[in-house]
């Protein structure tokens, strides 16, 4: 594949449908913005590749949701790594890019270097929150954390909450060539049974710790048509899904051109941040007087940092707070 061609499917997520099986998916290839995100901070190598898996999961599933606004994708843990956030902005206008964000938090001295990264989470949640913006309300579906890695999760979260069996295969890693500095790809591939409009299966969950499986939602032949798209997933090879040298539409044919797949317009997804000083300000106008002292530097100045991208913001004082907020004349 050409230069100009590996560059044209840098930073997007193509939607497919497989017509024969009557499955969806989206094909993603993350490389300036996952290199974005992660040069934001100096992460432990563990605690990249959960960055690195969480924001391409965030960019597979942010693409399938008819979003006004905002994808959230927050894993929380009893472990070393102990908060894994990501966000998909939903485009501002056709042909815009969608954004993403995403930024950890970890507990340096637990953190063990040679270890896997999954399992230094420990126990606690996966949860996804839509937020389709002003007058609507809030959704929220959390899972708890599940199989061995954060792709399982994702999973067993579309098989709890949405009763959509989910299948997700991904690649991520750091590459140094001769003389230039390390660079970050990711790619992976998302299937997802079509929604029926009769009700699924309501029994129990037969997988572990009663979750449910891909045959407590779908039988006959959804199963198995279900079944032989996930079988031909299941020979996708790392390189592939990284790429630069095979096209994601070169990929669909590979994997699965016996069940006819059905390409749509690809989405452009770009590294995003909506942070901002009126936005930091508003979210300190809820503490009082005192409480703005005790975050007051010794050069008299309030300071606050973006986790996401980094941006530095200071105040003065006097200018924040609930009390600055209502204070006499200003109309409030």
């Amino acid at each position: 594949m050409s230069l100009g061609a590996r560059i044209a499917w840098d930073d997007t997520v193509l939607p497919f449908q497989l017509d024969r099986s009557d499955v969806r998916g989206r094909v993603a290839r993350l490389d300036g913005v996952l290199d974005r995100i992660l040069a934001q901070h100096d992460y432990p190598p563990a605690i990249e590749a959960l960055v690195a898996e969480a924001a391409l999961l965030t960019a597979l599933i942010g693409q399938t949701i008819k979003l006004r606004w905002k994808l959230s994708l927050q894993v929380r843990g009893s472990g070393a790594a102990r908060l894994i956030a990501t966000d998909y902005f939903s485009p501002k206008a056709e042909g815009e890019p969608a954004q993403i964000r995403a930024y950890a938090s970890y507990d340096a001295e637990r953190l063990e270097s040679d270890a896997p990264a999954f399992p230094q989470i420990g126990s606690g949640y996966f949860a996804i929150l839509i937020d389709q913006g002003a007058g609507s309300v809030p959704y929220q579906g959390i899972t708890p954390i599940a199989g061995g890695s954060l792709a399982s999760c994702a999973e067993t979260y579309f098989a709890q909450s949405e009763q959509l069996p989910t299948r997700f295969a991904l690649s991520f890693g750091a590459s140094r060539t001769p003389g230039a500095d390390e660079t970050w790809r990711a790619g992976g591939v998302m299937l997802q049974h079509m929604p029926k409009a009769s009700p699924f299966a309501t029994g129990g969950g037969s997988g572990e710790g009663g979750l449910l499986l891909a045959e407590d939602v779908v039988d006959g032949d959804d199963l198995e048509n279900w079944n032989r798209s996930t079988t031909l997933l299941e020979t996708v090879e790392a390189l592939e899904l990284i790429g630069p040298s095979v096209a994601p539409t070169e990929l669909l044919v590979r994997l699965f051109h016996e069940e006819a797949p059905r390409v749509f317009d690809p989405q452009p997804v770009a590294f995003g941040c909506t942070c901002s000083e009126d936005r930091v300000r508003q979210s300190l106008s809820i503490y009082s007087a005192k409480d703005i002292g005790t975050m007051t530097t010794d050069d008299g100045r309030v300071t606050a940092d973006c986790q996401f991208c980094g941006a530095h913001y200071e105040f003065d004082p006097g200018t924040l707070g609930f009390e600055a907020e209502h204070a006499p004349g200003d109309g409030n």
